[in-house]
């Protein structure tokens, strides 16, 4: 599948890890996402997410605060910001970062381009992180996703006694409850 890319495209060759959750996010949600994003750029990590509001718009921008690098892979072409309101997020990060799109110019935008976006986010990630999720979460893409590319598949504890889809990815060998960031820098061999 051809990709769309404006930025530094080097930032792909670096070890990253992809920050995902729910659009309607929690306060506690959208601080664990800028936390971790926070304690991931401290050791060097590129965090990649999806430009969506939520737990997308906290790594990124927590990234962006913390001097680390950021990439967005979004289900728009190049040129259209989904949500509206992170247009100039998205026009920051194509500047100084990477945005990535499976979809080219004039292409409509549709919900079906989301979850499209999940699995490229898989794939070019060392790691994906789902911080907060309901049972029907686009994340949920991107965990099939990453059970199939066998990377490394990371939920947060907080969400695993709270919500029922967990259980559907807890008994694969790549997939860990997150307690602590230095479980996904030790997974990657970056401790």
């Amino acid at each position: 599948m051809p990709l769309f890319s404006a930025g530094d495209p080097a930032l792909l060759s670096r070890p990253c890890v992809s920050i995902v959750g729910s659009r309607n996010a929690t306060p506690d949600g959208r601080a664990r996402a800028a936390r971790l994003a926070r304690e991931l750029v401290e050791r060097g990590v590129v965090v990649i997410s999806g430009l969506a509001r939520g737990i997308d718009t906290a790594a990124h921008l927590s990234t962006l605060e913390s001097g680390g690098c950021t990439i967005a892979v979004i289900g728009t072409p190049l040129s259209k910001a989904s949500p509206v309101q992170n247009g100039p997020l998205q026009e920051a990060i194509w500047r100084k970062h990477l945005l990535i799109s499976p979809f080219a110019e004039g292409t409509q935008v549709y919900p079906g381009n989301f979850p499209q976006r999940n699995r490229i986010m898989a794939a070019l990630s060392d790691a994906t992180v789902i911080v907060e999720a309901d049972d029907n979460s686009g994340s949920l893409h991107q965990a099939v996703a990453c059970q199939k590319l066998g990377r490394w598949l990371f939920i947060m504890k907080s969400v695993v006694g709270s919500r029922q889809w967990p259980r559907r990815f807890l008994s694969a060998k790549n997939t860990v409850i997150l307690e602590r960031t230095e479980q996904i820098l030790y997974a990657l061999d970056l401790q």
